[in-house]
């Protein structure tokens, strides 16, 4: 008798001991924010231009997904593979009926901008965002009550690829560069994406990917539009990319400083190595760092492929992807996607900096992949950055 009740108390005791899988707490959530580098489908759900989704062959044509899903690729794009490393399941788009945000939300459009007239009417620009999320959270409190709400916001890793469009708008309309200088428009971009990590911060987040620009002149399509016609990169755009890559990583220094709590990780390498790929490609495993797989014209740099316009247009897809750097004219392959995401998740300097994704998502301690700069260093960059940008002057207590 008493060897008959022991064995069920033993088994009761371990399972409190142990706990049950189901009970055990997720991996961090994953929010996202952008354009379409980042974009799950979002655009597939509102009224804009065939040029803007992605939800038609030969998008998706590697069959990760069985069919075309609103990303700019062959196949998967950098989230995807985070998400994998982080354990996660795939963060659906906000718009997807019935998403569930206990593990996070996509809310990146393609072809968004950080400022509300780039694409205007068009794409889910980045304060939409901001309020979409909003009602994330208070989906999440009346789910999972406020405290564990909060405990999960707090918590989560948010991720932030946008600046691109904005760029590429300012180069072609000559009246807004009438009015604004170069770095002028570059402050502009950067007060907006300060505001909008601040937003965030007060809202609970803690922890941000920041993914910077690439060589914007070495996208086949910038490639291909090169008034010198002999194929080098725009150097009017990489310009602007290198401004604001510059500028960010002064503003992330300064929110390290001044917010408490506040951590990131930044792709600081990232358009560097970039540069290097697309001038020696072999060297990191393609044939052609030059010209996109699917489009036409010059480097397959006219913006057609999948057909942009009702009317259809025609494009030409290439018969080997893994040899190319660029899907599209303006979007890499997942071959590309998925080098990115393995430097972002687990890189060191120069290419990600002061931590990785990994340590952001497993919270590890002493995890930086480079010592913190020493106090008088942040406050001269705070300083600096405050002096740049006048509209960024968080209010928050020093870290």
């Amino acid at each position: 008798m008493r060897s008959s009740l022991f064995l069920p108390l033993l088994l009761l005791l371990c399972s409190k001991l142990l706990g049950s899988p189901a009970a055990k707490k997720p991996t961090a959530a994953l929010f996202i924010f952008g354009d379409t580098t980042v974009s799950v489908g979002n655009n597939n759900y509102i009224v804009t231009l065939k040029g803007s989704r992605a939800n038609r062959p030969p998008y998706g044509q590697n069959g990760s997904f069985g069919q075309p899903t609103g990303r700019f690729s062959d196949g998967r794009i950098i989230v995807d593979f985070i998400e994998e490393y982080a354990k996660l399941p795939p963060v659906p788009p906000y718009l997807q009926a019935s998403s569930q945000y206990i593990h996070g939300v996509n809310f990146a459009s393609g072809g968004a901008g950080v400022l509300p007239e780039t694409h205007q009417g068009l794409v889910i620009g980045l304060q939409t965002q901001l309020k979409q999320f909003d009602k994330v959270k208070s989906s999440l409190s009346s789910e999972l009550g406020d405290s564990e709400a909060n405990e999960l916001i707090s918590n989560a890793v948010y991720c932030i690829n946008i600046g691109t469009n904005d760029y590429l708008s300012y180069l072609g309309n000559p009246k807004t560069q009438e009015a604004f200088a170069p770095e002028e428009y570059v402050g502009l971009v950067i007060g907006n994406i300060s505001e909008a990590i601040q937003e965030l911060y007060e809202k609970g987040a803690r922890k941000f990917g920041i993914l910077s620009l690439p060589p914007l002149g070495c996208l086949p399509s910038l490639r291909a539009a090169n008034p010198k016609a002999d194929g080098t990169c725009l150097e009017e755009a990489s310009s602007l990319a290198l401004a604001h890559n510059s500028a960010v990583s002064a503003v992330l220094i300064s929110f390290q400083y001044l917010l408490e709590g506040f951590k990131y990780a930044y792709s600081s390498g990232f358009y560097a190595w970039l540069y290097d790929l697309v001038h020696d490609p072999t060297r990191f495993g393609f044939k052609d760092g030059t010209t996109a797989c699917c489009g036409s014209g010059p480097y397959r740099g006219e913006y057609s492929c999948g057909g942009k316009t009702d009317e259809g247009d025609e494009y030409e897809v290439c018969e080997t992807i893994e040899d190319f750097v660029w899907w599209d004219s303006f979007h890499g392959t997942e071959k590309m996607a998925k080098k990115i995401a393995d430097s972002l998740w687990d890189g060191s300097p120069p290419w990600m900096e002061p931590y990785n994704l990994k340590s952001l998502f497993f919270d590890q301690e002493k995890t930086r992949v480079e010592d913190l700069a020493d106090e008088e260093e942040e406050e001269d960059a705070a300083a600096a950055a405050m002096e740049a940008f006048p509209g960024f002057n968080p209010k928050l207590k020093k870290a």
